[in-house]
């Protein structure tokens, strides 16, 4: 996503950086929608976002949305979550950070920079978390020793601690044997070493898959089997077992179990009998990919959020794209995955930016936001008379802003000049920086509707 080169001897105040949104030498590794924002994660670690900042969940220091992804932390991150209106990551020593809104206690006691706001990564815990996810506005985390820990809204009993009370501070769930979670929107889906499945809050429509449709305060079995991967929506979840095959339970009023036109089940039931490999679950809709790379969804199209370039939904899986995806990712009515390239994809609702496409209008068909190929190396000259040069590669015909920042902790990024990539996709920006002056630059793809 971004590389670095320095200057000519003669340019020693200068750092020049690239933001080739159109083509990267690092591959998207991780990907995270949340309600109005998104997060995703570069194999060199670095931490980016996009979206809604309403709530500092985007952890810059402002309050400022963006519809073009932003460099947040630029290395040593290995695993990231969105929520409703608070992020979560965690840095290679196992210390898990999180942003955004803070009550009722989703980033565990963090203190607020504003009440219940906290617009920067704060520490919540130190060390030895390997895995987190997050609800509406609750949190959940496992430990190195596989310990189950939860905070935040309890109120439907989603934290499984057998009260329906909030709490502000981690809090032990499950001694041991941990080995994967989800967060619903009042309700939390995790899997034991035995390949087990259980839940526990909210269960208006089933989504706890216990054959009933009361809400539990403590963790109770969904599934015996050999479970490999689980997801959760708002109010529906999905699973899959070790055979390949995808399970859902939970609300169907919209199609999103893919069963027909039944309106919702509180038990498990098989959906697709082989051959899935990744599943993820968004407010209305579903999406997963088969062992062929194909990406197929159902539910709710109302956004764009099956990629199909309509607002008609539909009640039975119906293929996307017929390859080449390795990860998917859902929240709300917005979709995002990654093809087996490093490339990064959104389709779905952009109100508010947090597809990255550098607008802020519906995505209705599948949008590479982050392209991966042989770009992003770029050159600067400084030439007789004191004029310079930048240039880069791209892709042919698509548009680069060239912006300036004075500082990179926070950036500011101000435009100073726009120009479209020539014959072969290079791109060329003359006397446009001032030698002179210590400043940051970057190149940023304005190909969103490309």
């Amino acid at each position: 996503m971004k590389t670095e080169r320095p200057f000519p001897s003669v340019w020693t105040l200068h750092v020049l950086l690239l933001t080739a949104l159109c083509g990267s030498a690092q591959p998207v590794i991780r990907i995270a929608p949340g309600f109005e924002h998104s997060l995703f994660l570069m194999s060199d670690g670095s931490l980016w976002v996009m979206g809604s900042n309403d709530n500092g969940q985007l952890g810059d220091g402002t309050y400022n949305n963006t519809n073009l992804p932003e460099q947040l932390i630029a290395s040593n991150i290995t695993a990231i979550a969105a929520g409703y209106f608070h992020s979560l990551f965690i840095s290679n020593n196992g210390a898990l950070w999180g942003m955004g809104y803070s009550y009722p206690g989703e980033l565990g006691g963090l203190a607020p920079v504003s009440p219940y706001l906290t617009n920067r990564p704060g520490l919540i815990v130190a060390r030895n978390v390997t895995a987190i996810a997050a609800g509406a506005s609750h949190s959940l985390f496992i430990s190195n020793n596989a310990s189950l820990w939860a905070m935040g809204d309890d109120t439907e009993g989603e934290l499984g601690d057998g009260r329906f009370n909030s709490v502000t501070v981690p809090e032990r769930i499950a001694a041991s044997n941990i080995t994967a979670i989800a967060a619903g929107f009042t309700f939390s889906l995790f899997t034991r070493n035995n390949g087990s499945l259980w839940g526990m809050g909210a269960n208006y429509d089933g989504e706890l898959g216990a054959g009933e449709i009361d809400n539990s305060a403590v963790p109770v079995q969904i599934a015996a089997g050999k479970i490999v991967a689980l997801t959760a929506g708002d109010f529906h979840s999905l699973y899959l077992s070790n055979n390949g095959s995808l399970w859902g339970m939970g609300r169907n009023f919209n199609g999103q179990l893919g069963i027909g036109s039944v309106p919702s089940t509180n038990k498990p039931v098989q959906i697709v009998a082989s051959n899935v490999t990744a599943v993820a679950a968004g407010s209305l809709h579903s999406l997963f990919i088969k062992s062929d790379g194909s990406l197929w969804g159902m539910g709710d199209n109302s956004y764009g959020q099956l990629g199909e370039n309509s607002d008609l939904g539909t009640d039975q899986p119906e293929e996307i794209l017929p390859g080449g995806v390795i990860a998917v990712a859902a929240k709300r009515f917005q979709s995002m995955f990654l093809k087996s390239d490093g490339s990064l994809w959104v389709m779905g609702d952009n109100g508010s930016g947090q597809l990255g496409g550098g607008t802020n209008s519906e995505i209705l068909l599948p949008r590479a936001i982050l392209e991966p190929a042989d770009y992003g190396q770029l050159v600067g000259r400084l030439m007789a008379g004191g004029a310079v040069v930048l240039s880069s590669v791209g892709v042919g015909e698509s548009r680069y802003a060239l912006e300036r920042t004075f500082n990179l902790l926070p950036p500011d990024w101000v435009p100073l000049a726009t120009n479209s990539a020539g014959a072969g996709g290079i791109v060329i920006f003359t006397n446009t920086p001032v030698p002179t002056t210590n400043n940051f630059w970057r190149v940023r793809s304005e190909n969103g509707a490309n």
